[in-house]
């Protein structure tokens, strides 16, 4: 390690420190019982970071994919300390019922997350829920009703806020001051991450539910696209790219700035490239979320070329003294005139966790950050404080993204009321708040959790 890593994992370890460190919180404590539900790939990397740095046991897994869930479930046990292989169930209801967890992880495809997440609540269990929280405005409010009324911690695995070098960024670039005046921002993403092509569709594998997996969701053929991994093409399931990577720089935008709601988002865009796919999810889109004062404005393509190869995936956050570039990544402060350049890198930690770097699939760069983001979870927990991923801040997130691409429907900008949780004066809009939900499910009700 040279003398500029060292100062790195120093800043590094400082920003740790703010969002819980590496303090021994579980000394003398009875392991907590654990269960995840949806054990794909980001369920179990996202479930191993937290069996890396606490005592738990993982008594239940729940998935309606056989296969995998078998799978899951060695992996499980080759990696927790009892070696104990945990129960499996085909049905979270039945799952909470019978294991009673202390925490539950909802790693669901986004049409399953909040059923899942109020149940699990309403059964006593605090909640670590992927992101973004619902695929409707209505699902989030009646998330948020629950955690506040059973009186849950319940984080967001929005973990860009736990991420120690953006900590670092915001704390010594934009909280000192150095980008001056900020009038702009620009959030992006322009991964070819699209599903192509149109494969047939066909009867779902013998180890699949196709019936539960669906869920409330429109019943749709079963394709090879949708699952496992690229459910994301698919309306039905999701927000597209803006429910997928917008939430992730908006969030961190509005965590670095202090912000809250927009008041007004406005949206365009549609498939204006790539036509013969069978994914219905925009390749492009611009959208404007609007703060009074301060315009964030998100784009992605899923097609042609970044704008600025090195932050493909990024936030460009303009000052009249300089600008901040940043990213999961890295971050880079470029300033105006005779300012200090700065500029730090992701975490890597293969001297604590070897096993980060032969991990299959595990995005490397964001280890550290989820652990860290477990870490505030579970103080959390002890101490029945917020967590720095609240899920307030899940439903607002997620809820402004959806107005997004309510807007480019309609082909209007809306104005937020977050108080009432409409929006102003337009019927049509207040509509698509609430998607349909497919029998037997019944849609959840903020006012009647």
């Amino acid at each position: 390690m040279d003398r500029r890593q060292f100062l790195q994992a120093g800043a590094a370890g400082l920003a740790l420190s703010a969002i819980g460190g590496y303090a021994p919180m579980f000394a003398g404590q009875k392991p907590k019982r654990v269960a995840l539900i949806g054990c794909g790939w980001y369920g179990k990397s996202a479930h191993f970071r937290l069996l890396q740095i606490a005592p738990v046991e993982v008594v239940a897994l729940c998935d309606v994919d056989k296969k995998m869930l078998a799978e899951a479930a060695e992996m499980v046990a080759a990696r927790q300390a009892s070696k104990k292989k945990p129960h499996t169930y085909g049905d979270y209801r039945e799952m909470l019922k019978r294991e009673e967890p202390d925490i539950v992880h909802v790693a669901t495809p986004d049409h399953w997350h909040a059923l899942p997440m109020i149940a699990a609540v309403k059964s006593g269990a605090d909640v670590y829920v992927e992101k973004p929280i619902s695929t409707d405005v209505v699902e989030g409010q009646a998330m948020l009703a629950a955690a506040r009324k059973y009186k849950r911690v319940v984080q967001v695995d929005m973990q860009r806020r736990s991420t120690p070098h953006l900590i670092e960024a915001r704390d010594r670039i934009i909280k000192e001051g150095k980008l001056g005046k900020i009038g702009h921002v620009e959030i992006c993403c322009y991964y070819h991450m699209r599903a192509r092509g149109n494969p047939p569709d066909m009867a779902p594998p013998e180890h699949l539910d196709w019936e539960m997996w669906t869920g409330p969701a429109p019943m749709r053929p079963y394709n090879k696209i949708a699952h496992p991994r690229g459910w994301r093409a698919f309306m039905e399931y999701s927000n597209g790219i803006v429910g997928d990577m917008c939430v992730h720089m908006l969030d961190m935008v509005r965590w670095m700035l202090d912000l809250g709601w927009p008041k007004r988002i406005s949206s365009s865009g549609g498939i204006l490239v790539d036509k013969n796919s069978k994914a219905n999810i925009s390749d492009t889109q611009t959208a404007v979320f609007d703060f009074g004062d301060l315009p964030v404005v998100w784009t992605h393509r899923t097609w042609g070329n970044a704008p600025d190869p090195e932050y493909p995936w990024a936030a460009f956050i303009y000052g009249d003294k300089g600008t901040l570039k940043a990213d999961v990544h890295k971050y880079e402060f470029i300033p105006r005139g005779k300012g200090k350049p700065a500029k730090g890198k992701a975490l890597y930690e293969y001297d604590k966790y070897p096993e980060d770097e032969t991990e299959k699939d595990l995005e490397r760069h964001v280890a550290s950050a989820v652990r860290a983001h477990w870490k505030n979870f579970l103080k959390m927990v002890e101490t029945r404080g917020r967590p720095v991923s609240d899920i307030e801040e899940g439903y607002i997130t997620a809820t402004s993204c959806i107005l997004a691409n309510i807007a480019m429907k309609l082909g209007r900008t809306l104005t937020w009321d977050a108080d009432k949780g409409q929006v102003v004066g337009d019927k049509e809009a207040n509509r698509l708040l609430r998607r349909p939900y497919r029998r037997p499910w019944i849609h959840p009700d903020p006012k009647r959790i």
